[in-house]
């Protein structure tokens, strides 16, 4: 029987959680991933070199290493105590130069890909070194994917700096997808920036596989506050476009601790909550579980758990 194939869009660690669970499974995956991030050194190195940005793309590569721990901690070994090498981590550096030597993401990534020995495909929205645009309520326009993130002003709408070519690669994956799932993380510089390009969201509205989401465990201020799991997919919507997610996959138990205090007070972050009374209207199909984990003292993704779900559907179906 041929393997399941997914597509899965998404960036920075929200996605890097999920592909580390995904990976253990039989299943052809497709990991496609935003290019626009200026912050810290990925932000050095675009500025330096004029490239893309390689920080989210050599951490989604890394998640789906099958590696030594060794080799691991190697990659991502930053250089905190040189002024020369800037904080630089060995994977960032490694995909730049590697970058630089070949000339383009198509030619580099498979390298760095056989050397981590890579499951799965790992595919830029772009070639082109572009950037975030976030337009304010008050009608100002905020550039960089670090400042959007930084605004004290809401963000309403997203859109790029400048027209660019989505890959042609991530086109020809989503005709052959089994599923198209957009993972947790950031809504407004992880998930949305894949759906500001018309042409990609009608590829990916035109594909025969049903569409997933993989819905945040806390909300983010500024972006998400007080979002419910209906919130977040009406907001992915607004870009998508309407009644286009077909699953959901959400928290369903209640996030209790001395660490959630210290997210609430110190960062403005609150559980999503789930309320299932929402869903009675909606034609979307809602998969709930206890998904949270304490990670490096973190809330993250119990990655395993998200990840049977997720092999579940796709062997089993809805069940009643």
């Amino acid at each position: 029987m041929d393997m399941k194939k997914i597509v899965i869009f998404g960036g920075g660690s929200g996605l890097s959680q999920l592909l580390k669970g995904l990976k253990l499974f039989p299943l052809e995956i497709t990991a496609v991933v935003t290019v626009a991030d200026n912050g810290k050194s990925t932000g050095r190195l675009r500025k330096e070199l004029k490239i893309p940005a390689v920080g989210d793309i050599s951490k989604v590569m890394l998640s789906m290493a099958d590696v030594d721990k060794n080799v691991i901690d190697l990659m991502n070994y930053r250089f905190t105590k040189s002024k020369t090498l800037g904080n630089h981590s060995v994977k960032n550096l490694l995909l730049t130069a590697l970058l630089d030597l070949e000339g383009s993401f198509d030619e580099a990534i498979p390298i760095l890909a056989k050397m981590l020995n890579i499951k799965g495909t790992v595919l830029p929205l772009t070639e082109d070194n572009i950037d975030l645009v976030g337009i304010t309520k008050e009608g100002k326009k905020v550039i960089g994917e670090e400042q959007i993130t930084k605004c004290a002003s809401k963000i309403i709408k997203l859109e790029y700096n400048k027209e660019f070519v989505v890959n042609p690669k991530i086109i020809k994956a989503l005709k052959e997808a089994d599923l198209i799932i957009f993972s947790s993380g950031s809504l407004l510089t992880s998930i949305i920036p894949h759906l500001i390009d018309k042409t990609l969201v009608k590829e990916i509205n035109k594909a025969k596989a049903e569409k997933m989401y993989i819905c945040n465990l806390f909300t983010q201020p500024g972006e998400t506050d007080n979002f419910t799991v209906l919130d977040h997919i009406n907001k992915i919507e607004e870009y998508l476009g309407k009644d286009k997610i077909d699953i959901v996959i959400a928290n369903n138990t209640i996030i209790k601790s001395n660490l959630a205090l210290k997210y609430a007070v110190e960062e403005q972050k609150d559980p999503v909550i789930l309320d299932p009374d929402e869903f009675k209207n909606k034609n979307i199909y809602l998969i709930s579980d206890k998904l949270f984990m304490i990670e490096d003292n973190m809330y993250r993704h119990d990655y395993l758990k998200t990840a049977y779900l997720i092999f579940s559907y796709l062997m089993e179906g809805k069940k009643l």
